[in-house]
């Protein structure tokens, strides 16, 4: 079965009747046809083909991600790059949420489809009636090939295009190869998962020695600071520090599979907003664990195993929204673990969010603010680790590492603050906040938070 509504060269896309393009497009439809789905679908392809002609490539339209029940509007094979376009019809704005699907389609395209991982993606917004600017090329740091959301109108997307074949190495995908990518998610992450979830220590499964020596050295830390508070009564939050791909994600794992037996107070959860992610490791940790217990002449229900592996890995947002049910009561975990803690929202966002999505007209908190109150409910001990990547662009509406700083200044004047000396760095965004801690009695530095 293909996964597009619609697939050619774009040579056959560009020279084609607009009517036989629809036609496809409608007879593939799962769900009724709207008229302004119709409209959309109309726009795109007369645009498309119109800045197409001079272009060699493939196009797909509607294209299904394997396993991960999303349609992306277009992705275009052009040269050496997979572009993954969004079109928001009539829109003069590149809004936040815009930009998140977009980068979410590309994150899932980049890290669950086999073809997808090795190539260079380059994720679009076209906001059909925003203003004109000049468009940002940038790859991120983390050396996968994978560019920021490029924003751009029917006018500039020409010149995007450009740009971005401009950045990259000259090649040319296979077309039939693409297509035949199967689901496959990237095993780094899946694979130490399902490692540390069935007992294997964060040593085992690092790929060099010296990788095993600063994980190990990173998750014992974590855990001092974790004993010290518990023992102390102390309330704590440390900052995890690291370039990309350096392993904060797997030291969080560690930590957290470590401390997950929920009738031990030191029981601790691993939250992360990349919800794709979220699923996918509840899958493969569930499956692993069924797999596991049956070889060992054990029967066990998957969805018991299921219920267990998701108290391990949660979304950010849920645990949030729970704590949103009961302002008083303290959540039921002592540990929390916020990866990519950077990309939490300001103010002005979660003020937004909570208005229009949860009846909340006057609330008044960034997310960092309220996910710090959430475990200071507890009236003994607390401690939250912050997993932090440098480098990376913070995108509108997220708040940067400075307003977790911000909130424990303003608000939580006895929570005690490890940071690493790296956390100084300019590309952290930690700004001027940081020389404002200098009077603070209880900052320690600890250089072994950082990877």
């Amino acid at each position: 079965m293909k996964r597009a509504y619609y697939s050619n060269s774009l040579s056959n896309f560009t020279t084609s009747s607009v009517d036989t393009i629809l036609s496809s497009l409608t007879q593939n439809n799962e769900f009724p046809l709207e008229q302004t789905q119709r409209d959309a679908w109309l726009e795109e392809i007369q645009f498309l083909q119109k800045v197409l002609t001079s272009y060699q490539g493939s196009i797909y339209l509607e294209y299904s991600i394997p396993r991960m029940g999303k349609r992306i509007d277009v992705v275009l094979l052009i040269k050496s790059v997979i572009f993954v376009l969004e079109f928001k019809i009539g829109d003069k704005e590149y809004s936040l949420s815009s930009l998140d699907q977009v980068w979410d389609y590309s994150l899932d395209l980049k890290n669950f489809h086999e073809s997808s991982h090795a190539q260079f993606v380059a994720p679009i917004l076209i906001a059909t009636k925003a203003k004109s600017k000049t468009p940002t090329i940038t790859l991120t740091p983390h050396n996968d090939k994978l560019f920021f959301p490029i924003k751009c109108n029917t006018e500039i997307f020409p010149t995007a295009v450009e740009e971005v074949l401009k950045f990259v190495p000259a090649g040319n995908l296979n077309a039939k190869e693409w297509e035949q990518g199967r689901y496959s998610p990237t095993p780094t992450i899946v694979e130490a998962a399902m490692a540390l979830y069935n007992g294997h220590s964060v040593t085992e499964i690092s790929r060099s020695d010296a990788g095993a020596i600063n994980l190990n050295e990173t998750s014992e830390e974590i855990s001092k600071i974790i004993y010290h508070s518990k023992k102390n009564s102390k309330k704590s939050i440390c900052f995890v520090t690291g370039v990309p791909g350096a392993g904060k994600t797997l030291v969080g794992l560690n930590v957290e599979t470590k401390h997950m037996d929920n009738k031990n107070d030191l029981y601790s959860v691993f939250l992360s907003g990349n919800g794709p992610l979220v699923a996918i490791l509840r899958e493969a940790l569930t499956r692993d664990k069924v797999r596991f217990e049956k070889e060992r002449g054990r029967k066990i229900k998957k969805n018991i195993v299921s219920n267990e592996v998701k108290m391990f890995i949660q979304n950010v947002h849920n645990f949030r929204d729970d704590c949103l049910v009961d302002e008083i009561k303290a959540p039921i975990e002592h540990v929390a673990l916020f990866d990519e803690a950077q990309r939490a929202w300001n103010m002005q966002q979660t003020a937004n969010f909570m208005r229009r999505k949860k009846g909340r007209p006057n609330f008044n908190q960034s997310e960092p603010e309220f996910l710090i109150s959430c475990l200071d409910r507890h009236k003994d001990w607390a401690v939250i680790v912050c997993l932090v990547g440098g480098g990376q662009e913070i995108n509108t509406g997220e708040a940067g590492i400075s307003e977790w700083i911000e909130s424990l200044k303003r608000s939580f004047p006895k929570w005690d603050i490890y940071i690493s000396s790296q956390l100084n760095d300019s590309e952290y965004a930690a700004g001027k906040v940081l020389s404002e801690l200098k009077n603070r009695s209880n900052v320690f530095l600890k250089d072994k938070l950082s990877l």
